[in-house]
This record gives structure tokens, sequence and C-alpha cells, in this order.
């Protein structure tokens, strides 16, 4: 195991690189020693949810050049985060933070290019580099992960999915999403967001517990009149699923209602019904779908979901008065005005160029 090293002056000393952590020893033995060694100045934080490994004792032993908190429970994603970077809003003046999974393998130079499109664009509030699969194997590699991909997009019903990621289906990484643009969402997994507009939201939404909840940052974002980008000029490795597996029914569960939720709580007055209605039938056909494949408990976690969100209406009803939604359909960047479930499912089209470009909202 590699061991800490002196801190080295650099040009993000007003960056904290934020890891979120609960039983996730495996990950912060194997990728923190390369956070460490490509910090670039960035003050590393480890933020645990009252693990019951040794994660807390490894920090402290291998790692004390990283500053601990920790919270007395498993907050989750989304409370976890938002009470670490409460503390280091009121124990330090950081510009910016990085929301950084532990499973990700960070690489030489990752950080300075996302802290300078920040720095050079103030309206962007918030960014995230190319998201590679990490692997041993060398195909594996090269290809994007499900998690943030090549930038974050959304369809005309809140569908969300990524340059070089249609559902399930990965693109490899040819140097096709190279570019800097903006996007409708940047993934949890790696994120740099400006400190003033993370607390201006509110951080994260809690009641996400965990999953999309970026998405709806990132949704608040756009509506208060920040953007939000991807910068392919930086790149990490992903290994996915480190926390929670991919088939899952309570991750099915936490899609499902966060999705619903999502459209909710962002998506325009006028445009609301016509996308909640289209969301449900849509949800209810892959509940069906899902039964005659034998998924039984997906199913159920899917009508779980439903039954969840009509109970908490209100609740989602106050959190759209908190934070209008200002901008239509047409209007928002990163948006693709057509269906991505007819596209993929019914027309077979499995990569992002398939997509038709007329439907995209333009820049």
């Amino acid at each position: 195991m590699a061991s800490d090293t002196a801190s080295t002056p650099g040009p993000c000393a007003d960056v904290a690189v934020v890891i979120l952590n609960w039983n996730g020893r495996r990950w912060l033995e194997q990728f923190l020693p390369t956070v460490l060694a490509h910090a670039d100045g960035a003050t590393v934080v480890v933020a645990d949810n009252a693990s019951n490994d040794d994660s807390v004792e490894l920090v402290g032993r291998a790692f004390p050049r990283v500053q601990l908190i920790q919270n007395t429970a498993n907050l989750g994603f989304c409370e976890g985060y938002n009470q670490a970077l409460e503390v280091l809003h009121t124990t330090a003046a950081f510009r910016y933070y990085v929301l950084l999974n532990s499973d990700v393998e960070v690489t030489a130079n990752w950080l300075p290019p996302l802290r300078a499109l920040l720095e050079q664009q103030p309206s962007v509030a918030a960014v995230q580099p190319k998201i590679r699969q990490y692997s041993a194997d060398v195909v594996e590699r090269a290809q994007f992960e499900y998690a943030g991909a090549g930038g974050g997009y959304l369809d005309r019903l809140g569908y969300p999915f990524c340059r070089g990621r249609l559902f399930d289906t990965l693109e490899t990484d040819r140097g096709q999403y190279d570019d800097s643009r903006p996007v409708a969402w940047a993934t949890g997994a790696c994120l740099l967001v400006r400190a003033t507009a993370w607390h201006a939201m509110d951080g994260l939404d809690t009641a996400y517990f965990a999953h999309m909840e970026e998405i709806d940052l990132c949704w608040r974002l756009w509506n208060a009149g920040h953007e939000v980008w991807y910068h392919g000029g930086s790149t990490v490795f992903h290994v996915g699923g480190g926390t929670l597996a991919k088939s899952n029914p309570h991750k099915t569960y936490l899609n499902f209602r966060n999705g619903l939720a999502l459209v909710y709580k962002n998506s325009t007055a006028a445009e609301l019904p016509g996308v909640l209605v289209q969301r449900l039938l849509l949800d209810w056909v892959a509940a069906l779908r899902l039964l005659t494949q034998g998924q039984v408990a997906d199913c159920r976690a899917v009508l779980r979901a439903h039954w969840y969100v009509a109970r908490h209406v209100r609740g989602w009803q106050q959190r759209r008065r908190q934070f209008p939604p200002r901008l239509r359909i047409d209007e928002r960047l990163g948006v693709y005005r057509g269906s991505l479930v007819w596209a993929y499912f019914a027309k077979g089209k499995r990569a992002f160029p398939a997509l038709s470009r007329k439907l995209f909202n333009k820049a």
C-alpha cells in the first residue's frame, strides 16, 4: 500500500476534495493514495458515515494528511455530504468543493482543468470530468462508465442518459467527447461545484437519500441561472456499483422513486401534468416487463416507489416552491426533446450519435 507523502503547494489550494465513506476501507486503501498524489494543493477530506469497519482507523494511521469528518450515523449520500460541507463551510474558506466517490481513480492533472473552467467562466457553477470504467482489462478501461460518462443529458420526460451511455449500453472512448460543453447534469461520482452555489441551493435534497440527487441539484442550478458543464480534458476512472449492486431491488426503488420526484420538483407548471402522466405509464410498462422477466422484487419496488411519491406529495410541493421551476423543456441545455425510451427500445438507437441532432437544444 502506498503511504502518505508530504503536502506540496499547488494551484488548487482553495479546493476541498471530499470523499464520503461508509465501510469503504478497500476503496480508501486502493484509491486514496492516488487522490493525494494528484491533489495539486487541494485539501483532501474523508467524511465517514459511521462506518463499522476500520476505515477511520486506516485514514488516521496511514493518511495523516487527510482531514477526517466523522458523522454520527449513516446519513446517506445527500445528508452525509451536506453535513460534511457545512462543517467545511464554517471552519475554512474553500471556494470549491469536489464530491468524489471513494471508488474513483483520479489521474495526473485531473483537477486543475476543472477548476480553471470555473475560474474563467463565472456563470458555470458545476463541472464534471470524463468518466471511464475502472478495470484491469484494457478494453473495458477504454469504455465510458455508467455514472456520468461524457456528460449528463435528459430527454423531454426527464429520463437521464449520457454521451457515451444510453441506458446500459456503453460506448468506447475514441476521443469523440474530448470537448467541453454545457450539459443538463454532471455526475456526483466526481463533481466540482462552486461553494457559493452549493450553499445557495442548500446542497443536495436529503429526501433523495441516494441516486439522482446530483441531477436534481444541477436542474435547480440551471433554474437559478447557473450553468453546468462537462470537461473532456480531465479523466477519472470509476469502479461503479461499489456501494450498491446494480441488480438490487432497493436501487430499483430509489431510481423509480427519485425519477418521479425529479420531474415533479423541477418541471414547469404548464409541462408537469403531461410529463408526469407519461412517466407513470412508462414506469408501469417497466414494472410489467420486470415481472415477465421473473424480477418480482424489482417489480414491487416500482410500485412502492409510486406509492411513496403519492404519500409525500406535499413535501415535494414545498420543494417546488423553495426552488421554483423556471425553464421549459425547450429552454434547458442538454435536453433531448424526443423520447429516449422510444429511440432506444423501439428504434434500436444504442449510441448517443444515433440520436437526432435536430432534437437537442443548442447552446
